[in-house]
């Protein structure tokens, strides 16, 4: 934290395009970021540092101490010997969930390099459709808020009256634990709308690199 307000006080005063730094704000959405410090800067590995992993379950951070966590961490434990562990975020999103984001080095690559294809494509985004390509061919657009906005109208006016019945009583929302319980089944369904959002745009794009060499695309 204190790093990052040296860094945003001095991208004030060089960079002319940056802003007065501000604080965040009183939400439901927190972050806790350290650093790894290592006894010994050329035997540093991902089990041997003030962050490491204790097992393929398990890691330890300092202040939060012993965590479990499940992803795709188990490809990185493969190369645990030359893998280095940098600046550690731990976010808690709106919907009650912990994410666990790890900056790590090495001196070889993590992914390796497609090989060329000799294909060019252009895309035009549209309305009726999410994307027709220069091929022809068209995807969909899957309006996945469509689908959930039923369900959502009705938690969000449940909501809302929690919140109103709240304040007629003069008690705070944070401490209001029907208005809470109804705040996270709002937020997972915000969440699972982003999520769904989120594959389907990385499942086009990720075809569209992998399949081309240059993709083209109109700045609207």
């Amino acid at each position: 934290a204190i790093q990052n307000y040296h860094k945003a006080w001095n991208a004030f005063r060089k960079v002319h395009t940056a802003g007065v730094p501000k604080f965040h704000r009183k939400s439901y959405v927190w972050r806790y970021q350290t650093n790894c410090q290592y006894l010994k800067q050329k035997a540093a590995y991902l089990t041997n540092g003030t962050i490491r992993f204790e097992d393929s379950k398990h890691v330890i951070v300092p202040k939060l101490g012993r965590l479990r966590v499940k992803g795709s961490h188990q490809r990185i434990l493969v190369r645990s010997a030359e893998t280095r562990i940098g600046t550690v975020t731990i976010v808690k999103d709106a919907s009650g969930r912990f994410f666990l984001s790890m900056q790590l080095a090495s001196d070889t690559p993590f992914v390796n390099w497609p090989q060329n294809t000799g294909k060019q494509i252009g895309i035009d985004l549209n309305t009726e459709n999410f994307l027709t390509t220069s091929d022809g061919n068209t995807v969909a657009n899957p309006r996945y808020y469509r689908i959930i906005k039923g369900r959502l109208a009705k938690v969000q006016r449940v909501l809302s009256r929690r919140a109103r019945r709240a304040k007629q009583e003069h008690r705070p929302l944070r401490t209001s634990k029907n208005y809470q319980k109804q705040r996270l089944l709002v937020a997972k369904l915000h969440a699972q709308v982003f999520e769904r959002r989120r594959d389907f745009l990385h499942n086009v794009s990720t075809t569209l690199i992998k399949n081309h060499d240059f993709v083209a695309a109109e700045e609207l």
